[in-house]
């Protein structure tokens, strides 16, 4: 990502998995941990969403970690359907425990299972904030995010995403009233778009 990235490997449930760190533009206010789109369809901690997230908490004061999933690059393993991916994203969290607060951003894929990792942390420790991206609601059961989390969650999605259609991430979004950010005309991954996804990032973090 930058000359300053640097990446690594940490132990996780199915081998080693890789990861990319990148440091808060100054003093830190904690870390955040970002999930990358469909392991089988070319999704990595390299994708450009992924990057443009980083690039967003870290302007913002966040130490950023994206990961790839078992399977994916250096990162051991295969690919589990999202049961072991949600594992690998919790085996990255514990072992950041000690670097204080905690955000969680995910797209596409990625979205879901920070989804998932939310309901399962949410008893264990507190959230900071939550971003997610394009959230895969026509391919996979997203989870609902907690009443608690609702005011520190964004959800952004493309008013044109012709992979997963908004309609999907509205029948999601109603029943919890959580509101979805849509940007015109924007596509699944946001091309030409980055700069205006990354300063609604921005925008949701310094509120």
């Amino acid at each position: 990502m930058n000359a300053q990235t640097r990446k690594g490997l940490v132990a996780g449930p199915a081998g080693e998995l890789e990861i990319a760190q990148d440091a808060a533009l100054g003093p830190s206010r904690g870390v955040c941990v970002i999930s990358h789109p469909h392991p089988l369809f070319g999704g990595s901690l390299d994708n450009k969403v992924v990057q443009t997230l980083a690039r967003a908490f870290n302007q913002c004061g966040w130490d950023t970690v994206r990961y790839n999933f078992r399977g994916v690059g250096a990162s051991q393993g295969r690919y589990d359907e999202g049961r072991g991916e949600l594992q690998d994203l919790l085996a990255v969290v514990a072992q950041l425990q000690a670097r204080g607060p905690l955000s969680l951003a995910g797209f596409s894929f990625g979205a879901f299972i920070t989804s998932r990792a939310c309901a399962h942390l949410m008893s264990q420790r507190s959230i900071d904030r939550v971003v997610l991206v394009g959230t895969a609601a026509s391919r996979f059961d997203v989870p609902p995010i907690a009443p608690d989390l609702h005011d520190r969650t964004l959800v952004i999605h493309g008013q044109a995403d012709d992979t997963v259609p908004l309609d999907a991430v509205l029948d999601w979004a109603r029943p919890q009233v959580l509101p979805v950010l849509v940007i015109p005309g924007g596509g699944h991954f946001f091309h030409g778009q980055l700069p205006l996804l990354k300063s609604l990032v921005v925008r949701h973090l310094s509120a």
